[in-house]
């Protein structure tokens, strides 16, 4: 019995589930820390505004401290959202997150074949 080649075969059918399946832990992580820093930045500039009247008097220098508290990200300061609320200062923000994997979105999320619209909002009491 000859099994040359047999390994190449096994090879050929276990390679793309394993790449996959680390592409897919790095997406997943991508998206943790994508998420946890723009929730980051939404408390510090909700904080900002409540507190700070200096550096955070007006919903544009609000949005600027969000957008210099989202380290790493490059975001614009128009995806967030600054407003005076019953709970205090509330800020959101809402920003499209791309993946590695291009059909793994439609797993999560029905926003596409490749994107996922990520959310995040924090309110300070005044």
């Amino acid at each position: 019995m000859n099994h040359r080649g047999a390994m190449a075969v096994e090879y050929a059918l276990v390679l793309p589930v394993v790449l996959l399946f680390i592409l897919g832990i790095a997406d997943c992580g991508r998206l943790l820390w994508t998420y946890a820093t723009l929730y980051h930045a939404t408390e510090a500039a909700a904080r900002c505004g409540a507190i700070d009247q200096v550096t955070c008097a007006t919903t544009s220098q609000i949005k600027n401290y969000a957008v210099a508290q989202s380290y790493g990200l490059t975001i614009d300061a128009a995806a967030f959202t600054a407003a005076t609320a019953a709970c205090g200062m509330s800020v959101s923000v809402q920003q499209t997150f791309v993946l590695l994997i291009p059909w793994f979105a439609q797993f999560v999320a029905a926003d596409g074949p490749s994107s996922i619209t990520l959310r995040a909002s924090a309110c300070y009491p005044t």
